[in-house]
């Protein structure tokens, strides 16, 4: 009989990894002769909602099922079969004793999404948590439960296969201790890739709360505090996951989340749309084309450079007294003129 696998639940990235990723998805603009990703760094960046869900400080882990090998359990790195119930600090005991319910679950997964379970397996990650298993913290004093954050297909065999995440929200049996962690509190945010910065102070207060006092753990009666948050996003055919902890369960010594100045971003916003006008745009096409039949695609960097160049000899006064300095606003210089440059280009 073929060996059960381990299918492990993916990394959770910092926010600033994600602020990397979506840059890279939103400034891809193809490859060159030698199969190397060409960015465009002037390209807007998206304004995308992230949903966010309460990070449950337990242990991770996971049930698979295909046809062939059936229902096993994992932690983040090993497998389990059913037998082995004293594993996982429990919870293949736990699976084994609610195989009909998990049994149930996949069939309406593998239904709902036109699985093939006899080529693809299906895995269903959450948190297993309770007494015995973490302390410190609200749920630590709840009955073990297991709160499911996640289902996901894949075909370990076929490593052209890329994962998909499904959707999960209507699965949970509370009276068995079988929970969705959706149906707890959650958050929405919509993050600017443009300006990611400014939502740093967002996400502190919200993870701040959280660690204060667990809206999972309240939902019990338990009064405590909490992990963190996990926010999720779909962008480009990728799901994208961020976490944000409490300052108490941070893995270093500073904060999670760096505070934004907000009056300096705003004073960047403000002298962005001060100085890139639709005069100095006319300008700079007059400069850099002979006419509008001579506008090009391919010479933005040129168009791009004369602007900065302009805005950096005649206002650097006003740059000055904002407290900014050249590096803080190139960027979004860039953004705002190639944007408009672009709209020149589709008019002719």
């Amino acid at each position: 009989m073929e060996n059960i696998k381990c299918i492990k639940f993916p990394k959770i990235e910092q926010f600033r990894n994600i602020v990397s990723a979506i840059n890279r998805q939103a400034t891809f603009v193809g490859l060159d002769e030698n199969e190397d990703a060409i960015y465009d760094n002037t390209m807007k960046r998206p304004t995308l909602t992230f949903k966010g869900t309460i990070k449950l400080h337990g242990t991770n882990a996971g049930i698979s099922y295909n046809d062939k090998l059936g229902i096993w359990t994992q932690s983040r790195n090993n497998a389990f079969t059913l037998d082995k119930v004293d594993s996982h600090m429990g919870f293949t005991f736990f699976v084994n004793t609610h195989k009909d319910i998990f049994e149930d679950y996949f069939k309406r997964i593998a239904d709902a999404n036109d699985i093939d379970t006899s080529i693809y397996t299906i895995s269903i990650f959450g948190e297993w948590a309770g007494k015995g298993i973490q302390k410190g913290v609200a749920i630590s004093e709840i009955d073990k439960a297991f709160f499911m954050f996640g289902v996901k297909v894949s075909n370990p065999n076929d490593v052209d296969f890329k994962s998909q995440w499904l959707d999960f929200s209507e699965y949970s049996s509370p009276d068995n201790r079988i929970f969705n962690i959706l149906d707890f509190p959650t958050y929405e945010i919509d993050i600017d890739f443009n300006m990611p910065q400014l939502i740093q102070n967002d996400l502190s207060d919200i993870t701040m709360r959280v660690e204060k006092e667990c809206p999972v753990g309240k939902v019990f009666g338990i009064s405590g505090i909490g992990e963190g948050v996990v926010w999720t996003c779909s962008y480009n055919n990728s799901t994208h996951k961020f976490k944000v902890k409490g300052e108490k369960h941070s893995v270093s010594k500073v904060k999670t989340l760096a505070a934004v100045d907000v009056e300096k971003i705003n004073s960047i916003q403000e002298f962005v749309n001060y100085a890139v006008t639709r005069n100095r745009v006319e300008q700079g096409l007059q400069t850099v084309f002979n006419s509008p039949r001579d506008y090009d695609r391919k010479r933005t960097g040129d168009f791009l450079r004369w602007i900065i160049n302009d805005i950096m000899s005649e206002e650097l006064d006003v740059l000055d007294k904002n407290g900014l300095e050249s590096k803080d606003v190139n960027k979004y210089i860039s953004t705002k003129a190639r944007e408009m440059f672009f709209d020149e280009i589709d008019k002719v």
